[in-house]
Formats: C-alpha cells, structure tokens, sequence
C-alpha cells in the first residue's frame, strides 16, 4: 500500500499561526496522521481487491460448472 505525505509539523503550525493553542494543534496533528496512516485506500488498493474479487467469482463460476456436470453425469 502506497502511503500519503503529510507534513504534520506544517500542518501544526499553521493550526498555531490560526490562533489554536498548541496543545489541540498537536492533538489536531496527531489525529490527522493516524487517520491518515491507518484508513485511507488507494487506487492500488482498490483495483488489487477487483482483481481479487475477479479471480475468486471466477473460481466460485468454474466451481459451480463442475458440480452441474457431475450432477447431470450422475443422474443419466
């Protein structure tokens, strides 16, 4: 998973330079950097769980042809 730059002692600045007092702009900060870290999904992310979903529908397709066939072969 690719990660997001963010600059949170930039970011904590300018919370200070707006008039928050530095003890939320750090609580602020740190907020936003796990949330940022822990949650957020790419486009890589996205498109790797599609092929993975792709790939098992297939399997579960394939799976179910097998079992019609040897029903039918089984009930001639």
């Amino acid at each position: 998973m690719s990660t997001i730059t963010f600059d949170k002692l930039a970011y904590l600045e300018h919370l200070k330079a707006s008039g928050i007092p530095e003890a939320q702009a750090k609580a602020h900060a740190m907020a936003l950097d796990d949330a940022l870290r822990d949650s957020v999904a790419t486009k890589v992310d996205l498109e790797l769980l599609k092929r993975d979903i792709t790939i098992r529908i297939g399997g579960m397709i394939m799976a179910l042809g097998g079992v019609l066939i040897g029903i039918k072969f089984l009930t001639q």
